[in-house]
């Protein structure tokens, strides 16, 4: 294999993904190749060339027959390696390759992106299956509304990924891959990633590396959603939040047969644990355990109490696995308890009632035909009772599951018999352990929209997004009236709005864009997703459809759909056919496939060649000059007083874990810096028993809008109210709604907010740290404009004051700011003002800016006793990000 590429643009959260793979016969016989690939099984391919020599192979997506073309074949297969919903798929193509001959592959498919747990994922599968001279992941995500929280974690393998989901995930998870690089502005960002042989080799010796994956969300309006319009057709995202969460009725059934032994049960049960200690006070539950006896913990759903959870867990606890699967009659028992609580009027008239429902098998005990349990369910349900299923393992009867789902308002997931499994359920849990509204119902006016993809929801749960797409009757139209009616916990919900219908040029958007060479008409990327959301309904239906008549017709629909717009479905078939010979390099053969995206984001962001135009700003110069005014080392402060040509330093020392308030102008600017201390022992012969060093700087910033700000040495973390993690190895540039942060790789953060106030944090690496030296970060003052006169903390009481030397030493003559070094064994002292502090003070020199500039400072002894207001103690914070002003100022001792 000579080359392995993959190209996605992601627009409007609609990803369109080419792979490339070029190989070469070296043998001196044929040889039969093969190229797979795994993808989304939420994907659809939409094309699939081959050049082989000089001769092209072209995709054609045709109604469904059983031949496929002659030369080549291509098939997608199931894979074991479920990840997700339903798991990914893997496509494979095969091909007998004459001696020393070469052939390219080219693979397109698309999707629409998920939002779960609050982001956005992309997954591209790396697994070449050997290293690769050339390998390249490149990912542009163009956002109209605007990027937040972009996380590009280490390469994945294990079947569970999780947007966010099931367990902690350490800073090593958000490191990401070597060779990685990030350009993003506010709504626009390139991914790269560039591998050479060795990095591929420490990764993967087999060339079967993970998936590379890109997480974010957007920013997003509060109100009615975000609506696009491009020529007449339209995308509705609705993902309200800060909505308090509607009340739960859920039984979880576990699965309890003979099957069930062993690490299935054990991580079941650690997972269960975990999960009824995330229920709510408001919530209900009960807990049901089956094999071929129906096991009821309690006759009702009973009340969120300590006793109750701890009663639940003693239950689950003492479940045994023993006899056979009665999926039948577990489903019919949870959803009488769940009616019997509607029915009694024992419950909030707006909750929502639940079943988490966990099997590894096939039903053998009781009602075991697929048909009578999916209608015996669906009577007993109606509508009012959702159903998630989980399926654990390979033997699980997938099929059954996802139906179950469909037909009852619920998801599906299979999870892997892996270490991960419990995270994997807990993660499950954590998308809908928050439904935030119920009965959501999306009108347009019928005269002017037409082809709506469905507009009932049952649930919206925190951190989803309901995704409605539609057609427009009129593309002059000036403005689209929407209108969402739902339950939350409080009220009945009504929002209205008429949004402007303006046709957005996505190419104006993107840097550096330009309009393709050959006028070929550009693929409307809201057309394509149209399309795909309709498929996907119109296949969930013929899924659940049992009439003949009504199946044949929605397979003709799907089949039309599909040929229509390209897409590749269990209705429709991939045929190769062969075009003019022609002499195409592998950068030629992109043109081949161009026609699955939109042409002119494609071809403007394609290229390796293209640099980050004039909206991504160049990172922070990590030679820069900035203020002395700083707190860095162990820790060393230094307060720089121009007018009087002055500089004064003192050591603060604190213990390890203490938070300390640097600069608190919470009530005026709104901004507040505290510094958090991290230990290491003190070097030989010293006379400190201990150091200490920042390892933590965070920033509240709390006009115009409240963001938080946590710097380590090894990554940026920027919420607000969306989550942004910024590796500190990599040089970057974010900003929004005043706040500006840019790293310089290894070297600097700097934070600018509202143009007039910026921070400089210093990186401090150390390649082979002694045992006294720690990783830390140094906080320098470069511009103090913004700040009030009344802000405060160990830094920040001294930015609006100005000091004097009222007892000058012997010697210093007309000169303060600059006196002579003194001589082998002399102390240069003299007192200072300021404010009202009277502080004796001693000349000495030290470094700062990384150790590498020398500063000449007049040195406060004793903790800086006699120079800072109060006591040591009253600037230790309660938490990183806490603002008050902690401590009621004493009369100064100076009167």
């Amino acid at each position: 294999m000579a080359e392995f590429s993959v190209k996605s643009t992601i627009i409007s959260r609609y990803a369109f993904t080419t792979v490339s793979c070029r190989m070469l016969n070296r043998a001196s016989e044929d040889q039969e190749f093969e190229f797979q690939m795994q993808i989304p099984a939420a994907a659809f391919i939409t094309n699939f060339t081959m050049l082989i020599g000089d001769k092209v192979y072209q995709g054609e997506i045709t109604a469904r027959e059983k031949k496929t073309g002659d030369k080549g074949t291509a098939k997608r297969n199931k894979t074991t390696e479920d990840n997700g919903e339903k798991g990914t798929e893997t496509f494979r193509a095969s091909v007998v390759l004459p001696s020393k001959d070469k052939v390219a592959f080219l693979l397109s498919y698309e999707e629409l992106l998920q939002r779960r747990l609050g982001k956005y994922e992309h997954a591209v599968s790396v697994r070449p299956q050997q290293l690769v001279g050339r390998l390249t992941v490149e990912v542009d995500v163009l956002e109209p509304s605007g990027i937040s929280a972009l996380e590009v974690p280490r390469l994945q393998n294990s079947g569970h990924r999780g947007g966010g989901g099931g367990g902690a995930r350490g800073d090593d998870d958000l490191e990401p891959p070597p060779s990685t690089v990030i350009n993003q502005n506010e709504t626009f960002a390139k991914i790269t990633f560039k591998p050479s042989v060795v990095q591929q080799a420490k990764i993967a010796q087999n060339g079967i590396l993970g998936d590379f994956i890109v997480r974010y969300d957007v920013n997003r309006d509060q109100s009615i959603g975000d609506i696009q319009v491009l020529d007449g057709y339209f995308v509705h995202y609705f993902a309200p939040k800060d909505l308090p969460p509607l009340p739960k009725n859920v039984v979880f059934v576990l699965d309890s047969s003979a099957s069930m032994v062993g690490t299935k049960l054990r991580q079941t049960k650690d997972a269960l644990f975990t999960i009824l200690h995330d229920l709510r006070p408001q919530d209900r539950f009960n807990i049901i355990g089956f094999s071929n006896r129906i096991k009821v913990w309690k006759d009702h759903l009973v009340s969120v109490t300590p006793n109750n959870i701890r009663d639940g867990k003693v239950y689950i606890h003492h479940m045994s696995p023993t006899g056979g699967t009665d999926i039948n009659g577990a489903l019919q028992r949870a959803i009488m308890l769940l009616n019997d609580l509607v029915a009694h009027n024992d419950v909030e008239a707006r909750s929502v009632s639940l079943i988490v429902f966990l099997t590894d098998g096939k039903p053998t005990v009781g009602e075991t035909h697929t048909p009578q349990i999916l209608n015996n369910t669906r009577e007993a349900a109606r509508g009012q009772v959702c159903i998630f299923t989980v399926g654990i393992g390979d033997d699980v009867d997938f099929k059954l599951l996802e139906k179950l789902s469909l037909e009852n308002c619920g998801l599906t997931r299979r999870v892997q018999e892996d270490e991960d499994a419990g995270s994997q359920l807990i993660g499950f849990y954590d998308e809908i352990r928050t439904p935030l509204l119920s009965d959501i119902r999306v009108d347009y006016p019928p005269s002017l929209v037409e082809h709506a993809t469905r507009t009932l929801f049952p649930n919206y749960f925190n951190g989803s997004e309901i995704v409605i797409a539609g057609k427009l009757a009129d593309k002059g139209l000036g403005q689209l009236h929407v209108q969402v009616t739902a339950s939350n916990s409080k009220k009945f919900v009504l929002l209205k709005k008429d949004v402007p219908v303006e046709p957005r040029e996505v190419e104006s958007d993107v840097p550096g864009s330009s309009k393709p060479e050959g006028g070929g008409q550009d693929p409307n990327h809201l057309e394509r997703l149209w399309s795909y959301l309709t498929l996907k309904e119109l296949l969930s239906a013929w899924l659940q459809s049992d009439g003949e008549q009504d199946r044949e017709r929605l397979r003709q629909k799907v089949q039309a759909l599909a040929v229509d717009h390209r897409f590749l479905t269990p209705f429709t078939a991939l045929k190769l056919r062969k075009s003019a010979p022609q002499t195409a390099t592998l950068e030629d053969a992109y043109g081949v496939s161009a026609a699955t995206g939109p042409e002119t984001v494609t071809q403007s962001l394609r290229g390796a060649h293209l640099q980050p135009g004039p909206a991504l700003k160049k990172p922070y110069d990590p030679r820069i000059r900035i203020s002395k005014t700083s707190a860095d080392g162990d820790p060393h402060f230094v307060v720089d007083f121009p007018l009087s040509k002055l500089t004064i330093c003192f050591n603060i020392d604190g213990q390890p874990g203490d938070i300390l308030r640097l600069v608190s102008d919470h009530a005026d600017s709104g901004v507040t810096v505290n510094g958090e201390l991290i230990g290491a022992p003190a070097p030989p012969n010293g006379h400190k028993k201990q150091r200490t060093y920042f390892r933590t700087i965070t920033i509240l910033v709390n006009k115009p809008e409240r963001s938080y700000l946590e710097i380590t040495p090894n990554r940026v973390i920027l919420d607000g109210g969306d989550r942004l993690v910024l590796p500190c190895n990599q040089s970057t540039v974010v900003g929004s709604r005043g706040l500006e942060v840019s790293v310089s790789a290894n070297a600097n953060v700097t934070v600018t907010i509202q143009g007039t106030v910026a921070f400089v944090i210093l990186i401090h690496l150390y390649k082979k740290p002694a045992p006294y030296q720690r990783n830390h970060l140094g906080f320098y003052i470069a511009n103090s404009k913004g700040l009030s006169s009344s802000c405060h903390g160990l830094l920040g009481q001294f930015l609006n004051r100005e000091a004097r030397l009222t007892e000058e030493p012997a010697g210093l003559g007309k000169s303060p700011a600059n006196p002579p070094s003194p001589k082998a064994g002399e102390l240069s002292q003299a007192v200072l003002k300021v404010k009202d502090h009277q502080v004796p003070v001693v000349w000495k020199q030290r470094k700062i800016y990384n150790g590498e500039e020398q500063v000449d400072c007049w040195f406060a002894r004793n903790n800086a006793a006699d120079l800072i207001d109060g006591e040591y103690k009253d600037y230790l914070a309660a938490h990183p990000f806490d603002s008050e002003m902690a401590f009621g100022l004493r009369p100064s001792r100076g009167l």
